[in-house]
């Protein structure tokens, strides 16, 4: 006989491959399933064994179906009483497609019409409805004009193992559990000796699944094994009986050998309480140690076992509506698995490709899946970090075009030369190069991460070419200054941030960026911030003025600090972190103002005393009545939002900082900067009100001495 097997989409070639294993003679991916060839006692096998299957399907009746009345004459057909029982129940589910019948409710209805029709005329009584748990479960498919009805061997949806009392806001489905773990090679991995390990479990399938996938526990055993999944008539009970023993008798042995070699951590101690409770009702009381834990304070277990063998890692992270992907999370997840178990396998399922490249691991395979309607990008690592391969003392060093090597040397020239002072000052982010040689016509800015293991990233801005200069001419000197710096450096490809120039319509301008929304903690003075290196033209900090957040940080203490035009709020960390009395953070973009939010509560900086005001800077000034001791104005050069008023510095900085001294208090500091390079002080306008100087010199830090108009900095006080 030929049936149908469905699954997941994605999941179609492991279980054809399965249900070959399991003694079927032939299986075809398709579709959302496998067609099949075999016997009845092979379908039986497969209600019962089959990790991966959704849905066993037996063929009964197949007829021509060009719309409803042929849908209901071809089931009328059917000879209902050889397959329901008297006072049986009954189900339907439908799937339909093309145009003659669209509506898979009413197609089922029109089915289960003809059956309660038929064993109505033909016994008498009529079988009633159960959509729960019917006694026979009738599927139908329509397609092309033509009209499938099967009955379903399994009662219904066969994920459902029978053990699952509590879920998670995101449950996965124990099918999609078993691919997860069938393409990490879990079986292989533990007759090895591995261990299995999930540091996101949730409400623990992908570990109870492995567990009893380990225990070669027949995955129908709990669903089934006190009955029979249906009670067609059709249905052979003692033949299932005899496979329902064999299974029992193997679990039995299974569940005896079973190793201690399972593993389950989660932030959230009430998901942790619900995989304990569904655990044991699977029979695996005692088997899996869980624990509360952060990702990033991950242990590799510690079994003699695990220590010995290389493990598996399964995870399904959060990735939904539901459940907010959060590409911080997935590079943690990735940076602790290299940290804890770099010579192990995973197998993770990531919400999609982007969210998979942010774990920074490197996939040796990737696959489509679906969870539900969710398209998932699996990637199964092998090994999680793979070694580095080390020169040998003979080979010679990988060689650099003429043109890289002359970038290289300068760039180790620029950093023999800030060396002194990026120890004495303590300096982890700088700029290493800008422009220095005409050609190569980029800025590299260096990040090194404030972690426990630093890692280094670059972040590169190509600037314009001349429009005389060929784009192969531009593309071929941004490589060599790509090969150089990464030489220099020693840093992966991931690792660099590139931010090139396009030519279109109106001249040169920046391409698409990176969507990784990974950010990372780097160290300013006593301030720890958070940079965003690839999504975005700008980082999140202007390194530029870095020496002027530290003037904020040491005037701070005891002041009232505002900060105008906040942007991600980096001087109000520092004046925070300075001990000041208050901060008030005002800027238009809540972008901007959740993220100095993240900036403060990463130096654990919280409290009403810390205001962050989203409202146009010049428009809240002016209305303001408060005084600070210290404030910080720096905005932009111009400025376009349907929210308020257009802003260009030129035309409004008089006005802007009349305002701004108004709020100053009594010996109180304004500092007033900007970028825009052909800026021009009315000195005149200023003097009315202040006492101004230019201080621009001395906030420009050596890192950005090449370029000295990069911005220009004053210091205003009140006039007396």
């Amino acid at each position: 006989m030929k049936f149908f097997a469905s699954c997941g989409k994605g999941l179609e070639y492991l279980l054809a491959d399965e249900l070959v294993a399991l003694g079927c003679t032939r299986a075809t991916a398709a579709m959302a399933g496998a067609n099949v060839e075999g016997s009845a006692l092979d379908a039986q096998r497969a209600v019962l064994w089959s990790r991966l299957a959704s849905r066993v399907l037996w063929p009964i009746a197949e007829f021509d179906c060009p719309d409803e009345h042929a849908l209901y004459a071809g089931a009328a057909a059917i000879d209902w009483p050889q397959h329901l029982a008297q006072g049986d129940t009954v189900a339907v589910d439908a799937h339909v497609s093309g145009d003659a019948i669209t509506h898979a409710r009413y197609a089922a209805q029109r089915v289960k019409d003809a059956v309660v029709d038929v064993m109505r005329a033909r016994t008498g009584s009529r079988p009633d409805v159960d959509v729960e748990a019917p006694d026979l479960r009738l599927n139908l498919v329509v397609r092309k004009g033509r009209a499938i009805v099967s009955i379903d061997l399994g009662g219904g949806p066969m994920h459902r193992r029978g053990w699952r009392s509590k879920q998670g806001e995101a449950p996965l489905k124990e099918n999609l559990a078993a691919a997860v773990l069938m393409r990490g090679q879990w079986p292989k991995v533990y007759a090895a000796g591995g261990a299995l390990l999930d540091p996101m479990c949730g409400s623990g399938t992908l570990l109870i699944e492995g567990a009893l996938m380990a225990a070669d526990v027949a995955p129908g055993l709990q669903r089934h094994g006190n009955g029979v999944p249906t009670r067609w008539l059709g249905f052979d009970a003692s033949s299932w009986q005899q496979l329902v023993d064999a299974a029992r008798a193997r679990e039995a042995t299974g569940m005896n050998a079973l190793r201690p070699a399972f593993f389950g951590s989660d932030l959230d101690p009430h998901a942790i309480r619900a995989a304990q409770d569904n655990a044991v009702l699977a029979g695996l009381a005692g088997v899996i140690d869980w624990r509360v834990g952060d990702i990033r304070s991950l242990e590799a277990p510690g079994t003699a076992e695990s220590e010995s063998a290389p493990g598996l890692v399964v995870c399904n992270p959060p990735y939904d509506a539901r459940l907010a992907a959060d590409a911080a999370l997935y590079r943690g997840l990735g940076d602790s698995l290299k940290r804890t178990v770099p010579e192990w396998r995973a197998s993770l399922l990531c919400g999609d490709a982007e969210l998979a490249r942010a774990t920074g691991l490197r996939a040796g395979k990737k696959y489509q899946l679906f969870n539900g309607a969710i398209e998932c990008t699996l990637i199964v690592c092998d090994p999680v970090a793979p070694p580095q391969r080390e020169r040998a003392a003979d080979e010679p060093a990988p060689t650099l075009s003429e043109g890289a090597q002359m970038v290289a040397n300068r760039l180790r020239k620029n950093i023999r030369k800030l060396k002194s002072w990026r120890e004495r000052e303590h300096i982890s982010c700088y700029r290493a190069y800008d422009a220095d040689l005409p050609e190569y016509s980029a800025a590299i800015d260096v990040y090194v991460t404030d972690e426990a293991t630093p890692r280094t990233f670059l972040h590169v801005q190509e600037y314009a070419a001349p429009a005389d200069i060929p784009e192969a001419v531009q593309r071929k000197r941004l490589n060599e200054l790509l090969a150089a710096a990464r030489d220099v450096f020693a840093v992966p490809r991931e690792n660099v941030a590139l931010k090139t120039r396009a030519r279109g319509k109106g001249g040169s301008k920046y391409g698409q960026f990176d969507s990784r929304g990974e950010l990372v903690t780097v160290r300013e003075g006593d301030a720890r911030l958070r940079v965003n290196l690839f999504d975005y033209l700008d980082t999140g900090l202007f390194l530029d003025h870095r020496p002027m957040r530290l003037r904020i940080g040491a005037e701070a203490e005891d002041t009232r600090f505002l900060n105008l035009f906040g942007y991600t709020g980096a001087a109000t960390v520092h004046a925070a972190v300075g001990r000041a009395r208050s901060t008030t953070t005002v800027d238009l973009s809540a972008t901007y103002l959740e993220w100095c939010a993240d900036n403060l509560r990463e130096n654990n900086v919280g409290g009403t005393r810390h205001r962050l005001v989203q409202a146009d800077a010049l428009t809240w000034l002016e209305a303001d009545t408060q005084q600070y001791d210290l404030i910080f104005c720096d905005p932009p050069t111009f400025s376009n939002s349907k929210r308020a008023e257009d802003f260009d510095v030129q035309a409004e900085h008089v006005r802007l900082l009349r305002a701004a001294v108004e709020r100053l208090a009594d010996g109180g500091v304004l500092y007033f900067s900007n970028n825009f390079r052909r800026f021009r002080l009315d000195q005149a306008a200023i003097d009315q009100f202040a006492e101004c100087v230019d201080i621009s010199a001395q906030t420009i830090p050596p890192d950005f001495e090449r370029d000295a108009r990069i911005h220009r900095c004053w210091r205003l006080r009140r006039l007396a």
